[in-house]
């Protein structure tokens, strides 16, 4: 299986309900660094996964909408608990929406799978991987 990852990073805030969550239950701030791997089992008449200018790009297009947000604002989320998990699986969902709208271009309609990893810092990170 080939693979590209880009990465780009996000700043949010935001707070959690639920004992578990002790102190975060309070609003917070967050950066996250974010990695999105692109796979496939074979590489396109280009000898590529992707181009890596467009996966760049939608990356960077995908989180602009929660980037310097309080995520406790945003409809979206309104009484979700946007776990680290869950802001990977958001991410990684809306790559492969991109993927089937052709944003990728259409030799991406080739990847078979998308991988997105939230580093909240140097010693946790949380990941979701999909089938496109």
């Amino acid at each position: 299986m080939f693979s590209i990852t880009v990465r780009d990073h996000m700043m949010v805030a935001h707070s959690f309900q639920g004992e578990v969550f002790g102190p975060a239950q309070r609003l917070h701030g967050a950066t996250f660094v974010v990695d999105a791997t692109f796979r496939r089992p074979e590489l396109d008449d280009d000898n590529i996964v992707v181009d890596i200018g467009l996966a760049t790009t939608e990356v960077g297009k995908v989180i602009s909408e929660f980037n310097y947000r309080n995520l406790d604002d945003v409809k979206q989320f309104d009484r979700v608990n946007t776990s680290t998990e869950y802001l990977a699986k958001v991410i990684a969902d809306r790559l492969v929406e991109a993927i089937y709208a052709g944003t990728l271009g259409e030799s991406a309609r080739g990847i078979h799978e998308v991988a997105v990893t939230l580093h909240e810092s140097h010693v946790a990170w949380a990941s979701y991987e999909r089938s496109v």
